[in-house]
């Protein structure tokens, strides 16, 4: 049998069950949490050296650092949590994990994927007004004015048309932040 890449044990609780429960729930962490740490005191370790050492053998994490939560909820509730997910264009986990965020896209209960679509056709427009543009300059080189003369109600409207974009890029990626957050900044 290939090792697993958890620790795994299973233990009959003999009617422990039910006060295991009551003292998670009084500590406000999970069952397994509490044994977890019951367990490293006994062996007279820190609770998180087990934990470290597993990842220590699996080798540097290379991906994002991602950690498995378990929801327990009605069938009912798990359908309806995996088709607004679906809805939203989402896995599960980025959906519950956004909603748990605030990011106000997904609570609205708009899709995510709507944003982005609309981001993207403003910026198809804009690529369109950068072709178009550059076309114009090239005529007005060439100066073959009566062509370029096309393009005259685009330019009059070009920058409400830029301010527009940018008013829809800005709201998009707000609708998209967790409630609270500011966007992060590149820097040079």
């Amino acid at each position: 049998m290939a090792p697993s890449s958890r620790d795994r044990i299973s233990v009959d609780l003999h009617g422990l069950k039910a006060a295991l429960h009551a003292r998670a729930l009084a500590k406000g962490v999970s069952p397994s949490e509490l044994v977890r740490s019951i367990l490293a005191e006994a062996l007279s370790l820190p609770a998180g050296d087990g934990i470290e050492q597993h990842q220590a053998q699996l080798g540097p994490c290379t991906g994002p650092r991602r950690a498995r939560l378990c929801l327990r909820m009605s069938r009912d509730e798990a359908a309806n949590t995996l088709s607004a997910a679906r809805q939203a264009g989402m896995n599960p986990g980025s959906f519950v994990a956004g909603l748990a965020a605030g990011v106000p896209a997904i609570q609205a209960g708009g899709g995510r994927a709507d944003h982005v679509a609309a981001l993207v056709a403003s910026n198809a427009e804009l690529s369109t007004f950068s072709r178009n543009i550059h076309h114009l300059t090239h005529l007005l080189r060439q100066a073959d004015v009566g062509p370029a003369l096309v393009y005259r109600d685009m330019l009059d409207t070009l920058s409400g048309d830029v301010r527009r974009h940018l008013a829809l890029a800005s709201g998009v990626l707000a609708e998209l932040q967790p409630r609270g957050q500011a966007p992060q900044q590149r820097r040079p």
